[in-house]
């Protein structure tokens, strides 16, 4: 159990500087260049991915044996697309529907996608399966 905490903390950490990535290029492309914030929700939603993948199959996950690294990468853009219609969904329904700001929308939409894209990446790319048992 010990050595999953640790793999969540990193993870967690990971995702702190991905959320920053993403939230940070969602502002800057809705304020200062006026594009719709569903829009710029997701191009920075696509960036942080690539940040992301870069940092977690490094530093949190490990490879899985028998796994190429285009299938690893495909099969991370995949659960991340699948985690970018949650964001979107999320984003529309809590600002579009719910009339509650970009700004606050996207904090509640991040920490749900956080929990979704840790379990799926744990079950579908980590080599470490151990760590799920212990």
């Amino acid at each position: 159990m010990g050595k999953l905490v640790q793999q969540f903390m990193k993870f967690g950490v990971v995702g702190i500087i991905a959320f920053a990535i993403d939230y940070g290029l969602m502002v800057l492309l809705t304020e200062a260049f006026g594009i719709n914030y569903l829009i710029s929700a997701t191009v920075s939603f696509i960036v942080s991915v690539v940040f992301n993948y870069l940092a977690s199959m490094r530093y949190v996950f490990t490879h899985k044996e028998g796994l190429s690294r285009r299938r690893e990468f495909v099969i991370f853009v995949v659960l991340s697309t699948v985690g970018l219609g949650l964001n979107d969904a999320l984003m529309w329904l809590g600002t579009s529907l719910l009339g509650i700001s970009y700004l606050i929308v996207k904090i509640g939409a991040t920490a749900i996608v956080m929990v979704y894209n840790f379990v799926t990446r744990k079950i579908f790319l980590d080599g470490d399966t151990g760590a799920v048992l212990e």
